[in-house]
């Protein structure tokens, strides 16, 4: 069994849906709760035992790479005013030396471009993607589910984390078909991308969490443009599946898209009432508001 070491972040959108506040700040340093979105998802990956974090940034997102370094000022005020509590979570959630990469997708081209401008960071071995606008809630996370369920399939297999929604909403989302159940996994029989209402293989919806074999990078050096003149991942997925297995996983957790309005402000909620430190003052607060 091959080990997944590596996690792919794109973090190169421009977050138009919350302008004005991504203008001067990316919208993956939004905040859920106390943690900006992108150590939601970067703390999930952590908690599966990846070992090094690939960031896909554009302009404007050195902030990211940041946030993710050592902070010699703050950390020696810290020390200074004894914020022992303070320091440690600082040390907890910061990578360790060497852990982490960077690389700019210089024209925004789709996730499938995203994806491709990590190749030479990810080299020839199977990797994670962690849509960063996907902040999932459950214990154990997702990607640490996953990997679980990877363990248990042949090689070399795909796997995507999948799940439920309407029939309705079917339209706005990837959707996979599904053939037999293989373990903890279902094998996938096919995938189309935002399909007409009415004509979707089933109801389970491609939800922000993958992994791949890295011969995708060959198919999406070669991939065409597609829906809204980019280069999509699914494309490339579903050209990869006629050669290899792939699976889905059926995620039971929450997930909160945090590229919306609506699915940040959830995520907000949700995530602070699973806080006991937070829960109880919040829950009251909640209830004042709603009742007035």
């Amino acid at each position: 069994m091959t080990r997944i070491r590596k996690a792919v972040f794109p973090v190169a959108g421009l977050g138009t849906r919350f302008l004005p506040a991504t203008k001067a700040m990316p919208k993956e340093m939004l905040t859920v709760v106390d943690r900006p979105v992108i150590q939601h998802v970067v703390d999930e990956a952590r908690e599966a035992g990846i070992e090094h974090f690939v960031f896909v940034t554009g302009r404007n997102k050195s902030v990211i790479e940041d946030h993710f370094d050592k902070q010699v000022e703050l950390e020696a005020t810290l020390t200074e005013r004894s914020k022992s509590a303070e320091l440690a979570e600082l040390a907890a959630s910061l990578p360790g030396p060497g852990q982490t990469s960077y690389t700019r997708q210089q024209a925004p081209l789709g996730l499938g471009h995203a994806v491709w401008c990590a190749r030479e960071i990810v080299g020839n071995e199977p990797f994670a993607l962690l849509l960063p606008d996907m902040v999932m809630q459950d214990t154990p996370g997702c990607l640490k589910q996953m990997l679980d369920a990877h363990a248990g399939l042949e090689a070399p297999a795909n796997l995507i984390a999948t799940e439920e929604v309407a029939e309705d909403r079917t339209h706005q989302y990837g959707i996979v078909a599904v053939g037999e159940d293989v373990g903890d996994a279902f094998r996938v029989t096919g995938m189309v991308e935002k399909p007409a209402p009415g004509t979707a293989p089933s109801n389970l919806i491609i939800s922000g969490r993958y992994i791949l074999q890295p011969e995708i990078f060959d198919l999406l050096a070669r991939q065409q443009a597609g829906a809204g003149g980019e280069i999509q991942l699914t494309d490339a997925m579903i050209q990869l599946a006629e050669r290899q297995p792939f699976y889905g996983y059926r995620f039971g957790g929450r997930s909160f898209d945090c590229g919306s309005k609506i699915g940040f402000l959830s995520a907000n909620v949700a995530l602070a009432l699973a806080r006991d430190d937070i829960a109880p003052e919040f829950r009251d607060a909640l209830k004042d508001l709603l009742k007035n």
